[in-house]
């Protein structure tokens, strides 16, 4: 499978660097908005093609799948000029800008008969089957509250805080704490409460979200982009909880008892090694145009469009709106 990258900022040198060593794979184009910027990308991750456009890499029929590595604001445009060039794609989280970005990128795709799915790497990881067999074992009894939180000092980076390039919090950090709400226990929400305080720019900085589900589960998360957290995850039960360590990168899932009155500690599950993380995503890409199917199994369009939508409700509660939504 050859991947061309459309972007060369920083997350698509994390993917360079996760392709180099996958078998079957290969690192084949990288498109940036100057040739020179393209070319030395292309020298330091040995990438055959270098193209100065993003139009150019997109008219290259030996282009089996692109990525999208450009800011939130430009997902839409460039997976619909990919789609109609006849290119599958694998677009970075968050998907688009808003649900109804989404779902004209998803119908176009399904139009077309073409792959697209979401790049929210924790949907693909072998963590996510553990957690998974965690909570469905019956080891932490009924489930009763998820918590979350995600924080990186990433302010002083332009597309976290620029609204024009649909910066913020929200598209960047909370989709995955709303990702790993939603993998715990489904998405039949009954109430989303939501609250921000802004930037200097007008966009979310921080955020803290809470879910009521229907059965009365609750979920409760906060992210921020002026500090590192812990990024821990808890999942707990009238059985016992269980611990994530780092929910953006599982690293380590400890399991604990129900004693009231200190920690009692059950088990401690070792995630696998890996490249960068990426390279889940990636396989599973293959593995789907192997199969002809044009959407993952691990985050189908279905998913991609009700998180879209979950933010779309909570920016609506901030009320935030781009500027390219006016």
């Amino acid at each position: 499978m050859r991947v061309g990258i459309l972007g060369a900022g920083g997350i698509a040198k994390e993917m360079a660097k996760t392709i180099a060593p996958l078998a079957d794979v290969e690192s084949y184009a990288i498109a940036a908005r100057d040739y020179d910027r393209a070319d030395a990308f292309a020298k330091e991750w040995g990438f055959e093609k270098a193209y100065g456009s993003y139009e150019d890499m997109l008219s290259d029929d030996k282009v089996d799948l692109v990525y999208i590595a450009v800011p939130h604001s430009h997902h839409h445009k460039w997976t619909i000029e990919a789609l109609n060039a006849g290119r599958n794609v694998l677009c970075e989280k968050s998907f688009a800008a808003n649900a109804e970005q989404a779902e004209e990128m998803i119908a176009l795709a399904e139009e077309k008969k073409l792959l697209l799915t979401e790049a929210i790497w924790t949907r693909y990881m072998p963590s996510r089957k553990i957690i998974d067999d965690v909570v469905k074992s019956g080891k932490l009894g009924k489930i009763v509250t998820i918590d979350s939180n995600l924080g990186y000092r990433i302010n002083m980076n332009e597309r976290m805080v620029k609204p024009e390039l649909a910066g913020g919090c929200l598209l960047d950090l909370t989709v995955y704490t709303l990702n790993f709400s939603s993998m715990i226990h489904g998405n039949d929400i009954k109430r989303i409460c939501a609250s921000m305080v802004p930037t200097d720019t007008g966009v979310d900085g921080q955020d803290s979200i809470m879910l009521e589900y229907s059965d009365g589960v609750m979920a409760s998360m906060f992210t921020t982009m002026y500090s590192l957290t812990d990024r821990r995850g808890l999942v707990c039960g009238t059985d016992g909880f269980m611990c994530i360590q780092n929910i953006n990168n599982p690293e380590k899932i400890t399991i604990f008892g129900p004693d009231r009155t200190h920690y009692d500690l059950k088990e401690e599950i070792s995630v696998p090694d890996q490249i960068t993380g990426y390279e889940y995503e990636v396989l599973a890409c293959k593995r789907a145009l192997e199969e002809g199917k044009i959407e993952c199994d691990e985050m189908p369009h279905s998913e991609t469009l009700t998180i879209m939508r979950q933010m779309d409700v909570i920016r609506e509660q901030y009320g935030i709106v781009f500027p390219f939504e006016k």
